[in-house]
């Protein structure tokens, strides 16, 4: 009697425990279906795709719990011409046998080898529906996941994979209408889900990583832990897990699928892409299945990963690619975590995590946010008003570090450390996305102070000494700042005005940093990136958010050019750049900033004032 069949309508945790209520069932209980091959053939031959019909009889393997492959039966159900684009066909199978009745299509189950007659056929890599009642799943045939061998890494791919645009079969628009049912935007055949397994990350910043991850690298709601330091005796076979890892370390990211075939140099998986980033650099690991949690909703495997066995060098449509004992590059991220005692008497507080990352310019910058999210939210000293002050160096091969130096505070509705973590990501991003750079990122060293306190303050209103003025006279600006929960603070600066300003009225800006840099380096539509030398210098010369900035708005042009500004410049100057300004590689401003004067205030600023003088002739 199938006892699990009525309850498919029952999600989570209650239909397992009515199942257990029921009878005692479990899937360990169940004894692999009789009469298949135990294990997949020593020699691997290809079956012909032109030889499949419905009705041929085959085995899969896949492995449901610990690291052996379990045989499970496949009845070819037909072959579904361009179902995964021009000339990419798809071979429509049910699966057979008391667990795969039991669990359904698996997540993690992607890449299992179907053979038929002891040639290998494809791998399990789609399934139809969520509650669909019959375990049945799309087999990508093995000779389109041959084809991802001999695929070249070209400058137009790699500069491509900066960008988050690669979309998969179920979320292409232009895909077959068999990925979307009529009337409705949920995909009726999609990729089998591969487990994003997160290890050493609060249920926080998995949200975190759903709000802000690029398309198709979003996490299956899966159990697992890190690398482990127990080897996993004897070669990879065909059937077995394989982990591609994000993230290494005290914090650990991996995607888990299956084993579809092995040769001595490398071995195909999966049968449909991870991210479609084509040439990667991932570590490749081997994995241990702890258990399969089955599940009306959606099944899936709860992993650990082992020993690394080589690197992961291709993720294409039909399936990733791995080569053994070939290194991933990693990109090495410390980051140090002090407090101030929570209690008086009490020292400070120091937590110092390292991991790595792998080294890809949509992944990356993700990756290192929500590891940064995760490392301030774990400190007992932190609560919703902690600011932190940022500190760090992002070394790169060939070019100036970048320096990271500001303080962060929360807001009415934003907590500090996710304000951290997206400037982290922004300045990552900003170097990753430039299609100048071609050397890699060396390391990355943040240091980050949490203070347990909410530290902002608001430029309330500023007046000047006194409005009528001379050029080169010295004046005193008085500004009102309101602190969070404080008393108002008073704040005079004093300015000398440049000799050589021109009867009339002037300005004076009274402002953040971020306004001066919105001032100082405008954005402009249509311009022409910056290489990366300017990115870098653009990004070392923006102003601290914790400082009360004093800006002469100067009746004279200004011009935006690298990455570099160029105030109070002759008005003959600007002629001579005007064709510059004409391609988009110059910005011109009838006015420029001039700064002046600032002052440290320990506390974000925010807000700006203008107070406007009177120069009268000398």
């Amino acid at each position: 009697m199938d006892v699990y069949k009525p309850l498919k309508g029952i999600r989570g945790a209650a239909a397992l425990l009515l199942l257990a209520v029921a009878g005692g069932i479990s899937l360990r209980a169940q004894s692999p279906q009789p009469g298949l091959p135990p294990s997949p053939p020593a020699v691997t031959r290809f079956f012909p795709l032109s030889q499949i019909h419905r009705g041929l009889q085959g085995v899969a393997y896949t492995v449901f719990e610990g690291t052996k492959p379990e045989p499970m039966g496949v009845e070819i159900l037909g072959l579904l011409r361009n179902a995964i684009g021009p000339r990419q066909d798809m071979i429509l199978a049910r699966l057979e046998g008391s667990k795969a009745d039991y669990t359904g299509v698996v997540a993690g189950m992607s890449g299992s080898p179907v053979y038929i007659d002891g040639q290998l056929v494809g791998a399990l890599s789609y399934r139809i529906g969520t509650f669909s009642k019959e375990p049945i799943a799309g087999i990508t045939p093995i000779q389109q996941m041959l084809g991802v061998e001999n695929q070249p890494a070209s400058p137009a791919q790699e500069v491509a994979a900066a960008f988050p645009a690669s979309l998969t079969p179920a979320s292409d628009p232009s895909a077959p209408a068999l990925f979307a049912a009529p009337g409705s935007a949920t995909p009726l055949m999609q990729p089998i889900e591969t487990p994003l397994i997160f290890s050493g990350f609060s249920p926080q910043a998995l949200q975190f990583w759903k709000e802000h991850a690029p398309p198709g690298l979003m996490p299956v709601e899966g159990i697992g832990g890190s690398e482990s330091n127990d080897p996993q005796p004897g070669p990879l076979r065909p059937g077995d897990a394989v982990s591609a890892v994000l993230v290494r370390g005290d914090l650990d990211i991996a995607a888990t699928c299956t084993v579809t075939y092995v040769d001595p140099h490398r071995m195909l998986a999966c049968g449909h892409p991870i991210t479609q980033f084509g040439p990667v650099s991932m570590p490749m690991t081997k994995a241990e299945v702890l258990a399969t949690l089955p599940s009306p909703y959606d099944s899936f495997k709860i992993i650990n990963t082992t020993q690394t066995i080589g690197s992961i060098t291709e993720d294409r449509q039909s399936a990733i690619m791995g080569v053994f004992g070939k290194q991933a590059r990693m990109i090495p991220v410390t980051l140090r975590v002090t407090s101030d005692g929570v209690a008086p008497g009490r020292a400070a507080q120091r937590q110092t995590l390292h991991f790595q990352v792998i080294d890809q310019p949509t992944i990356t910058p993700m990756a290192v946010m929500v590891a940064v999210y995760q490392g301030l939210m774990q400190e007992n000293a932190y609560s919703a008003l902690t600011t932190y002050r940022l500190q760090g160096t992002l070394r790169l091969d060939g070019y100036p570090s970048v320096k990271l130096d500001s303080l962060v505070a929360p807001t009415d509705t934003i907590p500090a450390n996710l304000l951290t973590a997206l400037q982290l990501g922004l300045s990552f991003t900003r170097l990753y996305t430039n299609a100048a750079r071609r050397t890699p990122i060396e390391s990355v060293d943040l240091e980050v102070a949490a203070i347990p306190r909410r530290l902002t303050a608001r430029i309330e209103t500023a007046q000047a000494s006194r409005v009528e003025v001379h050029a080169g006279e010295t004046l005193t600006v008085e500004t009102t700042l309101l602190p969070w929960h404080g008393e108002p603070r008073n704040v005079r600066m004093p300015v000398t005005l440049p000799a050589n300003l021109p009867p009339g009225p002037v300005r004076l800006l009274v402002s953040d940093g971020p306004t001066l840099d919105r001032l100082m380096q405008p954005t402009v539509f249509g311009a022409q990136p910056l290489d990366m030398s300017a990115t870098i210098a653009q990004l070392n010369s923006a102003h601290p958010s914790d400082r009360l900035y004093l800006t002469l708005l100067a009746p004279q042009p200004q011009a935006a050019v690298d990455g570099h500004t160029l105030s109070a410049i002759p008005l003959s100057l600007a002629n001579v750049l005007e064709p510059m300004r004409q391609n988009r590689s110059l910005e011109l401003n009838g006015e420029s900033a001039v700064p002046v004067a600032s002052q440290p205030m320990n506390a974000v600023v925010s807000g700006m004032q203008v107070v406007t003088l009177q120069v009268e002739e000398q």
